[in-house]
């Protein structure tokens, strides 16, 4: 039996320790990390290893640049995962990071057993298994591929989607007419639970309701339940072709 390919994780971070440990510790668990200082080593590395990275891994804070700046740069290139690394408790960077298109985001300093969770949590939504049972939802004029982690409109044209777009929108379509509450969805997309003034959820969901060109304040397919979450609520058809 051929041995599976390990998966191919690029880290930036400005301090030489703190890189080397990250370095370790993931290649300790069968991961191969490549490793950056600054904004320009981040986007030479980033194209010499982009067709093979699994998940890249920003710190906001850069001697040359910002973390903002590099994420925004990926999503012009790139559908690869993003988590980004932040030192400030404050919520505004967090924010930005995930309407930039960051999939994840976690506090300096971590305790890497976190962020290794964080990673495996992404690779397994990234890697659902077998599809083929039902691949295809279909709603609204759009198909939505589960297998190739794809969705295309009613022209037939993909719509550009970050992994945690499709996975927040794959469960809204599983569940269409159930509303679904922002702490299970929350769970779902990024297996933890929802903080008490954590709005992440709300961005994501604004994001990929822009994605669908559906009207944030009158929207048709994803639906606000005041005091209670979101609802898909329109009819999808699961279909195998």
């Amino acid at each position: 039996m051929t041995a599976a390919r390990k998966k191919t994780i690029l880290a930036v971070d400005d301090d030489q320790k703190t890189r080397q440990l990250l370095k370790q510790y993931l290649e300790k668990h069968q991961y191969v990390v490549q490793l950056a200082h600054d904004g320009e080593s981040f986007r030479t590395e980033f194209e010499r290893h982009r067709d093979d990275l699994s998940l890249v891994i920003l710190d906001v804070m850069l001697p040359d640049t910002d973390g903002f700046a590099l994420c925004r740069m990926v999503r012009e290139r790139s559908e690869v995962p993003i988590i980004m690394l932040t030192a400030s408790s404050d919520d505004t960077e967090r924010i930005v990071g995930l309407e930039l298109g960051a999939d994840d985001y976690i506090g300096k300093p971590y305790n890497p057993r976190e962020l290794l969770a964080r990673i495996k949590a992404i690779h397994r939504r990234s890697n659902p298994g077998d599809t083929n049972a039902r691949r295809y939802l279909r709603f609204a004029g759009f198909c939505l591929d589960r297998l190739e982690r794809t969705l295309k409109d009613a022209d037939g044209k993909l719509v550009v989607l970050t992994g945690m777009d499709f996975d927040l929108l794959r469960i809204f379509a599983e569940h269409a007419g159930e509303v679904l509450d922002r702490a299970r969805l929350m769970e779902q997309t990024r297996g933890r639970d929802l903080g008490p003034t954590d709005r992440s959820l709300d961005v994501q969901v604004s994001r990929l309701r822009q994605r669908l060109a559906d009207d944030g304040k009158q929207p048709v397919l994803i639906k606000t339940v005041r005091n209670s979450g979101y609802v898909f609520s329109v009819e999808v058809v699961a279909a195998h072709e």
